[in-house]
């Protein structure tokens, strides 16, 4: 059984309630004894009267703690007074076993303090002191408890906020082009009619492959770009089957870029929508480049195509159109915020062009 952690005790009511209270009663007894040394020699057993009146004290404030678990509900009005009379009421039950234990347990500081009159006076001054003492202590749990009430919800919101990020990642990373299945279900479907067994069986295997990688992969998690290019290549593969050499693939990674983390099937999305609008489109079909490249602490990752292209409106697509790019840039807002760019630009002569910049991560080796 591993033991529990720092964070993990301070998370634990019970225990830091604890741990505060013998810190506190214990600052305060050493306080009181470092004044009375300060002001003269401490009398005989005087830690020990300490050390008994502020166990006492622990005790009085475990009573006025349950009083205040009772009142929580309380009216804030309420609230206020029932503290003033518990710390009040508190103060005098200690003033008096102070006093008490005092008397009983120094016999000779007994003496000077049998001043007739002033005896009462002396009295009410201690009694009005731990009242304040009591006060404060009631001040700390109070504040102690709001504090961490408030710490409790802002977890909960930032839990909240964690799970409902978590969900919409999923969900636009789940978005699979209808059409992708659809157009693959169906030119698998032709090439049995076709009797062309073979490749419809290579074609069924290849889209297997990319589902199960689809499926098991995290979109929480990030791969490394070799790795995203080997999901596109299964992908690829698919669709290299429906249209043999009108599509073209062209891939440029450099070295350095192979260990750089992305986001998983990032590109999938660009790919997919390229060969919607540039190759199915055009008789001839036409190429698909990807590439990855670092500058300095960005990654530039470009997909691009020599298609008829967009008409491009300040670096967007026209209203309607290009599902998986919306999808892609909004992945990229949820997981970089500010610190990323997405820009749509044609492609020379003619063709779409999508440039990422992301953060150069790279995964931790294990040592």
């Amino acid at each position: 059984m591993k033991p529990m952690d720092t964070h993990s005790l301070l998370q634990d009511k019970r225990y830091l309630f604890w741990t505060l209270q013998f810190a506190g009663w214990s600052g305060w007894g050493g306080s009181f004894y470092l004044g009375v040394m300060v002001w003269g020699k401490a009398p005989d057993n005087y830690a020990i009267y300490l050390a008994v009146i502020c166990s006492i004290g622990m005790v009085i404030t475990l009573g006025m703690r349950e009083i205040y678990h009772r009142m929580w509900n309380a009216d804030a009005g309420w609230r206020f007074i029932g503290i003033l009379l518990a710390s009040y009421i508190g103060g005098l039950l200690w003033m008096s076993a102070r006093a008490t234990i005092f008397y009983n347990l120094m016999e000779g500081e007994r003496k000077k303090h049998e001043a007739g009159s002033m005896e009462f006076f002396s009295y009410f001054d201690g009694a009005m002191s731990a009242f304040w003492v009591m006060a404060v202590w009631s001040g700390l749990y109070f504040g102690i408890k709001y504090y961490m009430l408030l710490q409790e919800e802002k977890q909960r919101g930032l839990k909240a906020s964690a799970m409902a990020h978590e969900a919409q990642l999923k969900m636009l990373r789940y978005q699979l082009n209808p059409h992708f299945l659809f157009n693959t279900l169906n030119a698998i479907s032709t090439l049995i009619l076709d009797k062309d067994t073979q490749l419809a069986n290579n074609m069924v295997t290849r889209l297997s492959r990319f589902l199960r990688y689809t499926l098991d992969s995290d979109p929480m998690e990030r791969v490394s770009v070799v790795e995203e290019i080997e999901a596109i290549k299964l992908y690829l593969d698919i669709e290299k089957v429906r249209f043999d050499d009108r599509l073209r693939l062209h891939f440029d990674i450099e070295p350095e870029a192979e260990t750089a983390l992305v986001p998983s099937l990032l590109l999938q999305p660009l790919v997919e929508n390229a060969i919607k609008y540039a190759i199915a489109q055009s008789i001839n079909g036409g190429s698909i480049g990807i590439s990855a490249k670092v500058f300095g602490d960005d990654l530039l990752l470009v997909v691009a195509d020599d298609g008829p292209g967009l008409d491009l409106k300040h670096g967007r697509m026209p209203k309607g159109g290009g599902v998986g790019v919306s999808n892609c840039r909004e992945r990229l807002k949820e997981i970089y915020n500010s610190d990323q760019s997405f820009r749509l630009s044609t492609t020379d002569p003619h063709g779409l062009t999508v440039s990422i910049r992301i953060p150069v991560t790279r995964a931790e080796k294990d040592e």
